[in-house]
């Protein structure tokens, strides 16, 4: 029989449930938890699936089992239906209820206070009963958000070099940068300041694998210092924010995100550039696939913003 009507005979909703877990988890029983069964049903279930796909999907290890090579591509579908299927239900569930459907996007701390806040209040005069919920984190953290289906699109940037054959990218903004401290720090006093000086102090980091971050190292290194010593990693916009105002760290954050704690002398701004060769962030969508009406209403609002923003001027 081809593959395509035993699948469709024998595979339920429960399998790709099951195939979706264990892409979370490395081991058949943890995974069987997550979908309310038993590990005899999972392994049975297991089973069932590997002969209706004709192949291993995954190989057995002492620590867990790993998908083969066919099967990372079966466990990567599986997810992706979840995703789809959840999405699909709880919109379904919000329009029964009398509400007007959900969006669930992602975007950059940089982007959400000026663009996006003005974006969601836009399509919310629209649509007051939209459910809209955001999750802000790094690029990074974003994009593999938007491949794992959880968000319908992401505000951001590419943060690797094949990212362009997963997602379709349309430019929106630059992210001007400042270099904060609290307002009082020592630092704040000083007309002038170089990059010798500022890593001398405990500084506050996005991870890694941030764009921002990776710009910032190689300002690090055009400079011929090294990176600072005393370092906190954060993603948290929030928690960063905090640890700024509560000792003498010395952290890079969006302008966008600072400005009302400087103009409240909160924080305070440092006499230092950074940022000049930082690309824009824009809006992120998976390739090839149809986005729903309300996230391409959303996207207009967004282009109208920006367009707004870039004719005002800085």
């Amino acid at each position: 029989m081809p593959l395509t009507p035993r699948l469709v005979n024998r595979l339920k909703l429960k399998h790709w449930a099951l195939l979706s877990a264990l892409s979370d988890t490395p081991t058949l029983n943890q995974a069987a938890a997550l979908i309310n069964v038993t590990q005899p049903s999972a392994t049975k279930m297991l089973a069932d699936i590997e002969q209706a796909f004709g192949f291993p999907i995954f190989e057995r290890h002492a620590r867990g089992m790993r998908a083969t090579p066919l099967g990372q591509e079966v466990v990567a579908y599986a997810r992706q239906t979840q995703a789809s299927l959840a999405r699909f239900l709880e919109d379904l569930e919000t329009k029964r209820r009398g509400g007007h459907g959900h969006l669930v996007l992602g975007a950059i701390m940089g982007a959400a206070p000026d663009l996006v806040a003005a974006a969601v209040a836009d399509i919310k005069r629209e649509r007051p009963r939209l459910n809209v919920r955001i999750l802000g984190d790094t690029s990074d953290q974003i994009d593999v958000l938007l491949e794992r289906h959880e968000i319908e699109l992401a505000v951001g940037r590419f943060t690797g070099p094949l990212d362009h054959n997963k997602f379709d990218f349309s430019a929106l903004s630059d992210e001007p940068l400042r270099i904060v401290v609290r307002n009082g720090h020592p630092l704040a006093q000083f007309e002038q300041l170089n990059w010798e000086e500022l890593v001398r102090w405990p500084w506050v980091l996005q991870t890694l694998t941030s764009p921002a971050r990776l710009m910032l190292e190689e300002q690090f290194a055009q400079a011929h210092v090294s990176t600072p010593e005393d370092v906190i990693e954060c993603s948290s916009i929030f928690a960063t924010l905090q640890l700024l105002q509560s000792g003498d760290a010395v952290a890079m954050l969006p302008e966008s995100v600072v400005r009302d704690h400087v103009r409240a002398s909160l924080l305070a701004t440092l006499p230092i550039v950074i940022g000049l060769d930082l690309k824009a962030f824009g809006v992120l969508t998976r390739k090839d696939e149809p986005l729903s009406e309300v996230a391409q209403r959303f996207i207009s609002h967004l282009q109208g913003r920006a367009k707004s923003k870039a004719a005002a001027g800085p």
